[in-house]
């Protein structure tokens, strides 16, 4: 519903986003079908919609927690939600610029929201845009949110925030319909950029939000169909690279600024949004995996989606050849596991790392042109990396998939094709790693501080996703802590890899306690055999 208070206070905000995912969801086909740069995939339209549905969920959920509807939440708490509802649930290239400028918008917006802040909300998600993108275009989205900005700013001070709204609008129309001039693919086309044109559809929501009442479409509602265009050379849009990557990352502002200059070298369309610890990644790359790695090595990286553009943008040098996967196990029960799966292995004896040498060394016995490399323990990953480079300076390629533990190594080994382009098993396996959360029971050695509390000398310890999350005084306790704590976050697949000493009975145990626990989740066991850990645990 309309709330045509001039204010931009907390009713307003979630009835912005109610109006932008409305007004999106009539366009979305529209853009869709203008959507041909920096890909001509066709999804800037869906990606946009996505984004904004995630965002309307988050301020929902806020204004749920006011159970009596006597009171509504700050406006801070709002604009707050928003932000982090369109920054966890960006989808592609567009919404990912969205989601940044809504966080530009909320940084202002949280402090005041009268007119003056609304002038610099849009000013500071403008340059937050600006700044997320490696190589900012002109003729895009960011073009079009410049000029938004610019002509809010130039609005009289005693202006209501409904004609600040109103002139943001009209100035981004003008420099929507500019696009073609500027950017050479969309004159080609015969179109304005689809980015924008979804900008303008989310600043229409807002001038009807804060003044009740709707300004002039843009563009006249009617059927749409894709538009056929062809590849021209030289453009992003066409032979370029093969995948988009995006995943939410947990990591500090000095490493965001290390995976910018990596990825920057890996691929194009980069942008990066987001901050306070949580950013949103986004890049098109030919190496899903390198592009996963490097978000590893710059902190943790989940909701990992990785999207084929198409075989017609794959480069002729990744055709399918012979290929191998050399996994790196904990224990002589997995070496057979894997190694029956076709896989050439490394042994990782209890406290005794293999150096990169081995690693190199089995990479050559597997006799491949083409290699997955499962490192399968995050101590390993500059290892595993260094082998990797070696390996492919003798000619061999190579595709590092940062698996953390055995269970994730086994999780992708499961979905290895060989039938498959090596890029898109790379991605399989990949996908199927990142789904896979793992975990395992340890014994402590001497009294510590842990994130599960102190532990005292020979209590057993459940470490998920490498940090200590349960404190017990024997293992199937503990296990059914561990189990406990990772299924409450759902699951459809339990695997389960016990020690050598660990009797069958505990297995058994914990297949029954998983059965009458959880509904739909299947176990599977191995015999690990003699491995650093009792038990090793994967929940997918």
């Amino acid at each position: 519903m309309p709330h045509p208070a001039d204010d931009m206070d907390a009713v307003a905000v979630r009835t912005w986003c109610s109006l932008a995912l409305e007004a999106l969801g009539r366009e979305r086909a529209a853009i869709d079908a203008i959507n041909v740069y920096p890909v001509a995939d066709g999804d800037t339209g869906t990606n946009l919609y996505l984004t904004a549905e995630s965002a309307v969920r988050a301020v929902e959920a806020v204004f749920a927690a006011h159970e009596t509807g006597a009171t509504v939440p700050a406006t801070a708490d709002a604009v707050r939600a928003m932000a982090h509802g369109a920054l966890i649930g960006a989808r592609g290239n567009s919404g990912t610029i969205l989601a940044q400028l809504l966080r530009g918008m909320a940084g202002v917006l949280a402090d005041g929201h009268d007119a003056h802040h609304l002038r610099r909300a849009l000013s500071a998600a403008a340059v937050a845009a600006r700044r997320a993108v490696a190589h900012p275009v002109e003729g895009t989205v960011l073009t079009v949110a410049d000029r938004a900005a610019e002509a809010a700013g130039r609005t009289a001070g005693a202006a209501g925030t409904a004609a600040v709204a109103r002139a943001a609008y009209e100035g981004a129309r003008a420099a929507l319909e500019a696009t073609p001039g500027q950017l050479a693919v969309l004159s080609r086309a015969g179109v304005v950029d689809a980015g924008g044109r979804g900008l303008v559809t989310v600043l229409g929501a807002l001038v009807e939000a804060v003044s009740g009442r709707a300004p002039e479409p843009a563009y006249a509602a009617g059927p749409v169909a894709p538009l056929p265009v062809a590849p021209v050379p030289g453009d992003c849009a066409a032979g370029g690279p093969a995948f988009e990557v995006i995943y939410l990352l947990e990591a500090d502002d000095d490493a965001v600024d290390r995976l910018r200059a990596r990825l920057d070298g890996l691929g194009d369309s980069l942008v990066v949004v987001g901050g306070d610890g949580l950013w949103n990644v986004h890049v098109h790359v030919d190496d899903a995996g390198a592009a996963v790695e490097a978000g590893v090595e710059a902190g943790r990286p989940y909701r990992i989606r990785i999207t084929h553009f198409g075989a017609d943008r794959v480069p002729p040098h990744v055709e399918p050849v012979q290929r191998a996967v050399v996994v790196v196990v904990p224990g002589e029960g997995l070496r057979g596991l894997c190694e029956e799966a076709g896989a050439t292995t490394v042994l990782a004896r209890p406290g005794e790392p293999p150096a990169s040498g081995e690693i190199v060394d089995a990479i050559r016995r597997a006799h491949a042109r083409e290699v997955v490399l499962l490192p399968n323990d995050a101590e390993l990953r500059h290892t595993a990396a260094a082998a990797a480079e070696q390996a492919r300076a003798e000619g061999i390629r190579v595709a590092l998939i940062p698996t953390r533990a055995a269970v994730q190594g086994v999780a992708a080994l499961a979905v290895h094709e060989p039938g498959r382009s090596f890029d898109e098993d790379v991605v399989a396996m990949t996908a199927a790693a990142g789904a896979t959360r793992y975990a395992e029971l340890a014994v402590a050695e001497r009294q510590s501080w842990t994130m599960a509390g102190i532990c005292q000398a020979g209590d057993v310890l459940g470490l998920i996703d490498g940090d200590v999350a349960v404190i017990g005084q024997d293992v199937p306790e503990t296990a059914r802590g561990v189990l406990d704590r990772m299924l409450a976050a759902g699951g459809e697949l339990v695997t389960l890899v016990l020690g050598e000493d660990v009797p069958d009975s505990l297995a058994d145990a914990l297949e029954e306690h998983v059965r009458e626990g959880y509904l739909a989740v299947d176990t599977v066991v191995y015999r690990g055999g003699r491995q650093s850990a009792p038990l090793l645990i994967g929940v997918e």
